[in-house]
């Protein structure tokens, strides 16, 4: 029996453990890219770690999030990251290079090496071969001194494609479609690998769209071989070297299997307030559009983008539209510019931002109040957009650009033009903006802004855990409920105690106050609790405020882990039933909680009501050492006396 892609690179990176399903692992990490929302906190741990420079092959700074520079915080943190990387021999991609997610995938993705980053969204480098995983920062500062990177051994499932799109049918539909299938908690354990006749009609741009998505499944990770449509990629990139024929082996043996015929695929949204809240376009009807918005990592490539100028030439935006468009890059942005492409999307009406994730996580281009925006983006979760009342579909490129002709969300395929992109023989080639670190042995001043707060550290775990129950919250609570992320809170994320105030403040803005009242606490939640965004903020700002355990139905895997590296016990109802029980501010107690977390199951005692129940210990031995030191940065600290 054959292995595939997954197994293949697991084998190849193996330091730790055993490969067996549901088995925890280390893995060797090739490459790191982090980004400025989480990045500050990286590279304050990684400082705080004591290494001289980073060990992996290559490591990789960008600068996409936080661009709004209405105050010094950005523009400090930004000066910050690009000091402390080239201290440490890290590149560094500055202010309107790009998205880190598009501008890794064009200039550093190389297929059968390992990728972890500090955004969720790193899976979209497995549209070229990587096993690229999203991880909470501290997770990727280790990996960048040298450290494995964990995770249980998944079980891969093979998606099938068969046939080929529709004119009109995007990439975008297509993971839709799985999402639609197989939901936002269908992922979890799993890594999505994509085979099938139907990959090869699929170019590197829209393998690395479904890749990107696949991070709304809850997977670990997702990937497509490296065939001959990488090759071409990889030579217009001008990087022909980095490319290896990367493929299944033939009688490769897979966990699970779903297929999805891309001949029956038509046009899908996702309404509102989820990602697998998919319907067909036909089905929904002609809702009217406000504010239309293309790009963020998902769907902001030079195929995409000039598939939209090809539909908006020669027209003009509805009147009642708002339309913005953001390049994923700047060899996008640029190659546009000098083709006309770009002048006729400026002539339809739309307006240009820059290089950026922008809108997708709220920096900016938030829709009015009730407001209705089609986005091209990856998550409509709700508030994410910065506009409470809004309602976010998600939508291909092609959609969204003939619904702001339209004025409605339209169907795409009721459309007859031509939109058929041939891929550039040669991409436009300049990394001017992509800084090399400075040699070993420079002395490099780091400059450290006024915002820049040192991380909440947490203590050793003692033999009784207590505190009232500070919120309960239901399924599928999301980081940008924990942590919400916009252009008012995005330039304080190196500022810890600043954000905390704000901690659940679209679920319950008296949360923070609370927590400070009763000396912390513990969250009660449902099922699939953290999904969504990588950003350990979600766990730091609730450290901040005391809290020393969740108990939760089921979490989401870099939440979990997050939660794990700071040091507050993730638990999981044995019962179900006894999440319905509890109530804001009923006082629990946990003891002999040291013994208990080897046990596999703590007792919960409520003191408010006088009843007990039991709570799941899932959790390797390391990751309870970890717990037990107050952890990550202190179970290494202690590893290394």
């Amino acid at each position: 029996m054959g292995d595939n892609l997954v197994t293949k690179i697991l084998k190849s990176h193996l330091v730790e453990g055993e490969l067996k399903i549901g088995e925890p692992i280390g893995i060797r990490i090739d490459q790191t890219l982090t980004q400025d929302s989480t990045g500050t906190m990286a590279y304050l741990q990684l400082e705080a770690m004591g290494i001289d420079r980073v060990k992996t092959k290559r490591s990789v700074a960008f600068i996409d999030h936080n661009m709004l520079q209405q105050g010094f915080e950005n523009a400090d943190d930004h000066k910050f990251i690009q000091t402390v990387a080239s201290k440490y021999g890290v590149h560094f991609s500055k202010p309107g290079n790009g998205i880190c997610h598009q501008v890794f995938l064009e200039r550093f993705s190389t297929p059968g090496e390992t990728l972890t980053g500090s955004d969720s969204h790193t899976p979209t480098a497995g549209g070229v071969g990587m096993l690229a995983m999203g991880a909470g920062g501290l997770d990727v500062a280790l990996a960048m001194g040298g450290g494995a990177y964990y995770i249980n051994t998944p079980k891969v499932c093979k998606i099938n494609l068969v046939g080929k799109l529709k004119p009109m049918v995007a990439a975008k539909d297509i993971i839709l479609e799985v999402l639609r299938k197989l939901t936002v908690k269908g992922g979890v354990n799993r890594v999505f690998e994509y085979a099938g006749m139907g990959i090869k009609t699929l170019s590197v741009p829209q393998r690395a769209t479904i890749t990107n998505m696949g991070a709304e499944l809850g997977a670990t990770t997702s990937i497509f071989p490296s065939d001959e449509r990488t090759l071409e990629f990889f030579k217009a990139q001008g990087r022909e070297e980095d490319w290896i024929e990367f493929m299944p082996d033939l009688d490769a043996v897979y966990d699970e299997e779903v297929t999805v015929n891309l001949d029956d695929l038509k046009p899908l949204a996702a309404k509102p307030h989820s990602p697998d809240n998919v319907e067909e376009i036909s089905s929904i009807g002609k809702v009217s559009v406000d504010q239309v918005a293309i790009g963020s990592c998902t769907n902001s490539s030079y195929e995409d983008l000039m598939k939209v100028s090809k539909i908006l030439k020669g027209k003009k935006v509805h009147p009642d539209v708002s339309l913005v468009i953001a390049p994923g890059s700047r060899q996008v942005m640029e190659m546009m510019a000098r083709n006309g492409a770009l002048a006729d999307i400026i002539s339809s009406g739309a307006r240009v931002l820059e290089n950026s994730c922008g809108p997708c996580i709220g920096m900016g281009q938030a829709p009015g109040t009730n407001g209705v925006s089609l986005r091209t983006f990856n998550r409509n979760f709700y508030g994410r957009s910065g506009t409470l009342s809004a309602n976010v579909y998600l939508v291909s490129p092609e959609t969204a650009a003939v619904s702001a002709i339209a004025g409605v969300l339209t169907d795409p395929t009721e459309i007859n033009i031509d939109i058929t992109v041939e891929m550039p023989k040669e991409f436009l080639i300049d990394d001017s903006m992509i800084l090399a670190p400075a040699p070993v042995g420079t002395k490099v001043e780091v400059l450290r802004g006024p915002n820049i707060k040192p991380f909440p550290v947490n203590d050793k775990l003692g033999e009784v855990v207590e505190g009232k129950v500070l919120i309960k919250v239901e399924d599928n609570i999301t980081t940008d409920h924990i942590m919400p992320s916009n252009s008012k809170l995005l330039p304080f994320r190196s500022n810890i105690p600043y954000l905390a105030d704000f901690c659940f403040n679209t679920v319950d803005s008296d949360f923070p106050k609370r927590a400070k009242e009763n000396n912390g606490g513990v969250i009660i939640a449902g099922n699939n609790y953290g999904q969504g965004s990588s950003r350990e903020h979600a766990a730091l700002a609730p450290l901040h405020l005391g809290i020393k355990a969740v108990i939760a139905k089921s979490f989401a895997r870099i939440h979990k882990a997050n939660l794990i590296n700071n040091g507050i016990i993730p638990l999981e109802f044995e019962n179900e039933t006894n999440y319905d029980a509890l109530d804001n501010l009923d006082k629990l107690v946990m003891e002999n909680i040291q013994s208990a977390l080897d046990n596999g199951i703590v007792k919960v005692k409520n003191v408010t009501k006088e009843t007990e129940f039991n709570a799941l210990v899932q959790l390797t031995e390391k990751e309870i050492a970890v717990i037990r030191a107050g952890g990550r940065l202190n179970y290494v600290k202690s590893q290394n006396k």
